[in-house]
């Protein structure tokens, strides 16, 4: 009886098996990066299209992801884990400052890596939207990571005596709408500031989360 083909394992060029295929996938994502986050944009972007600017084949292509769906979904996780690492990375060169510092140390980091490269910008806040149910719960998932993140960073400051102690998540919650929502619209050209302006009024709405006028009037 014939047996189950396998997939190859040997080294060719110098690379083994496992190497040309992450090789591969990297291509179609950067190649979904370019064409989704700058032009045409996801919905006018072909199987083909996405091989031909990877320099790859469309079965190549159909080896790695189901659809193209499956490079948006990639992508949009990997904007996200960019600008997380940038603002635990912040985070840890703050530590020991000021919650003050801390928070907008760590907002500053995000904003950049997210917002530098306006591909990332239109994948994490324009591309995702509206396409699937699947990926719809996708982006609410990758939004409770990050009201976790805020609400483990305010507790840790509320146990310091560096912010008001409540539950954070609504007042988190309604951040990261805040955050998702303007600079969605500052991508998009409605909102006539400079990105500097845009973060510092976003740092000055998360600081009054965290030391809300009541709290700092019953502490004087």
């Amino acid at each position: 009886m014939a047996g189950k083909l396998k997939a190859p394992t040997g080294r060719y060029g110098g690379k083994s098996a496992q190497e040309r295929q992450a090789e591969r996938r990297r291509r179609f994502l950067d190649a979904g990066l370019q064409l989704f986050g700058d032009s045409p944009g996801y919905r006018a972007t072909t199987v083909a299209a996405l091989s031909e600017a990877a320099g790859l084949s469309t079965r190549q292509f159909y080896e790695e992801f189901r659809n193209l769906e499956d490079v948006l979904a990639a992508l949009h996780l990997q904007v996200n884990d960019w600008a997380e690492e940038a603002a635990l990375s912040a985070l840890a060169e703050a530590d020991g400052r000021p919650v003050d510092e801390r928070t907008t140390a760590a907002f500053r980091a995000y904003a950049a890596n997210v917002t530098g490269d306006p591909r990332r910008l239109r994948i994490a806040f324009v591309e995702i939207i509206g396409v699937s149910p699947r990926l719809e719960r996708q982006r609410l998932a990758r939004r409770s990571r990050w009201i976790d993140f805020i609400c483990g960073e305010a507790d840790a400051a509320a146990d310091r005596g560096e912010a008001a102690p409540r539950d954070y998540r609504v007042a988190a919650a309604a951040f990261i709408g805040s955050v998702n929502g303007l600079l969605h619209d500052w991508s998009s050209g409605w909102v006539d500031a400079t990105l500097d302006e845009v973060v510092d009024e976003l740092v000055q709405l998360l600081l009054g989360v965290l030391r809300p006028v009541w709290w700092r009037v019953e502490r004087t």
